[in-house]
C-alpha cells in the first residue's frame, strides 16, 4: 500500500475521541507486525481504548521514536459537506476527517516501513500511537510510563502535528478544570431560603477574570503569541427559569502556560476561592479535565539540528497550542514538532492535506530511516 491507500484505511475508522478505538489499533498493528515490527499493546485505564508501540530494530539501542494520535475530534459540525470518514480526492487535496490532524502523519509513519525491508537497523525505529489526544492528551501518559520497560531511553521523539514539515521547537503547557456548584433551590421570590448557585459561582469566576488580567504582566517569553501566560472561561452552565433559584452552576476554564510555567498553578486562586465556599453551605467539585506540560527544546539540540537536515527547513520557535511532545520531554526524551498538514485546516468541517506534502513526510522519515540502518 502507498501513503495515500493507507490513509485511505485510516480515515475509514471513526476514531472519535472518547470512544473505543480497538479496530483503528488492531490494523495499525497488523500493517505494522507485516512489516517486521514487535507490537506492544498498552490499554488504557478506560479498558476500552489502546495505545500501541511498535520497535524496529535492536530495542536496548537508542533510537528514535515517531509519535502520532489515532483518535480524531467529533464530525458535530451542522456545515458538515462531506462524508467525513471516506477520503475523497479533488485534485491535489485529500479531504477526510483527520486527514491533516493527524492520520496524515500515521499513514507516512507506515508508509516508511516498506524502505526498511530486508534491512538490519544498527538503531531502533519506534512507532507510537496514543489515543484521546484531543481530550487533553490522557493516552499517551499511560503509555510513556511503560517506555523504561520497551526500549532503551530514545534519543528523540517526533510528534507529527500539523506543522507544514518544519520543525517547532515549543509550544506552551496547558490544564483545564470543571468547576461545580450545588446551592438550594426554591423560589426566586425567597432567595433568603435558598443557595443561588450562580451567584456563587460568579464570584469565583471573577477571580479568574482577575487572574487572566494579571498573567499578561508575565512572566513573558517572546517567541510565544501572545508571549504571556493565559486563562480563560470557556463554558457556563445553570440554572432552570428565571423565577427559580439555581441549585447548579458548572464552568469550564483553562490555563495556558509558557515554558517554565506550570498550567495548573496558574488556576490555584480560582481553587482556594471555590473551597472557601463550603462555609457558606455550599457543595463543590475541582474536575481536572487535562493536564499537560510545555515544551521547549534548545535549537541548538542534536534533536533539532537533526531535524533542519531532514527537512531543510530552519525551526519555529514556538506555537501557542499544545502536544504532547511536552510528556516526552517532561520523561527525559527530546521532542520536537514535525508533521505534514496545516494546523489551520484541523478541527474544520473540510480537513484536508496536499497529496505533495503527505508524500514529502514520507520521504523525511525515509531519510531518517536510512541513518539508522547498519
Amino acid at each position: 500500500m502507498n501513503v495515500v491507500e493507507i490513509l485511505d484505511r485510516l480515515i475509514a475508522f471513526p476514531s472519535v475521541v472518547g470512544t473505543p478505538n480497538h479496530e483503528i489499533a488492531g490494523w495499525i498493528r497488523e500493517y505494522a507486525e507485516q512489516h517486521g515490527a514487535t507490537v506492544t499493546v498498552l490499554p488504557g485505564p478506560e479498558g476500552d481504548r489502546v495505545n500501541l508501540f511498535a520497535t524496529l530494530g535492536p530495542a536496548d539501542v537508542p533510537g528514535y521514536i515517531l509519535s502520532g494520535h489515532m483518535d480524531v475530534v467529533p464530525p458535530n459540525d451542522p456545515t458538515n459537506s462531506r462524508d467525513l470518514f471516506r477520503m475523497q480526492r479533488v485534485g491535489t487535496r485529500l479531504y477526510g476527517r483527520g486527514a491533516s490532524d493527524m492520520k496524515g502523519y500515521l499513514a507516512a509513519m507506515l508508509a516508511c516501513l516498506d524502505s526498511l525491508r530486508g534491512k538490519t537497523l544498527k538503531q531502533p525505529l519506534h512507532l507510537a500511537f496514543s489515543y484521546d489526544e484531543e481530550a487533553g492528551c490522557r493516552g499517551a501518559p499511560h503509555m510513556i510510563s511503560r517506555l523504561p520497560e520497551l526500549c532503551a531511553r530514545p534519543l528523540g521523539a517526533i510528534i507529527g502535528e500539523p506543522s507544514g514539515l518544519q520543525a517547532i521547537c515549543a509550544h506552551k503547557g496547558k490544564a483545564a478544570v470543571r468547576l461545580t456548584v450545588r446551592g438550594r433551590t426554591g423560589h426566586s421570590s425567597r432567595p433568603d431560603q435558598g443557595l443561588n448557585a450562580i451567584h456563587a459561582l460568579t464570584e469565583v469566576l471573577g477571580t479568574a477574570v482577575q487572574t487572566a488580567r494579571s498573567l499578561t504582566a508575565g512572566p513573558l517569553d517572546p517567541v510565544f503569541e501572545p508571549p504571556y501566560s493565559t486563562l480563560q472561561v470557556g463554558t457556563v452552565r445553570g440554572g432552570q427559569s428565571v423565577n427559580i433559584i439555581p441549585d447548579l452552576c458548572t464552568a469550564d476554564l483553562e490555563a495556558r502556560a509558557i515554558a517554565g510555567v506550570v498550567p495548573l498553578e496558574i488556576l490555584e486562586p480560582i481553587r482556594q476561592h471555590l473551597t472557601r465556599l463550603p462555609e457558606q453551605g455550599y457543595e463543590v467539585d475541582w474536575t481536572v479535565l487535562s493536564n499537560y506540560p510545555s515544551m521547549s527544546l534548545p535549537q541548538e539540540s542534536d534533536l533539532a539540528r537533526l531535524m533542519v537536515e531532514l527537512t531543510g527547513l530552519p525551526p519555529l520557535a514556538a506555537v501557542s497550542y499544545g502536544t504532547e511532545a511536552g510528556l516526552f520531554q517532561a520523561a527525559g526524551i527530546d521532542a520536537i514538532i514535525c508533521g505534514p498538514g496545516d494546523i489551520a485546516h484541523t478541527h474544520k468541517p473540510d480537513e484536508f492535506i496536499e497529496t505533495a506534502e503527505l508524500e514529502a513526510c514520507q520521504q523525511m522519515l525515509e531519510r531518517l530511516t536510512a541513518r539508522l540502518v547498519a
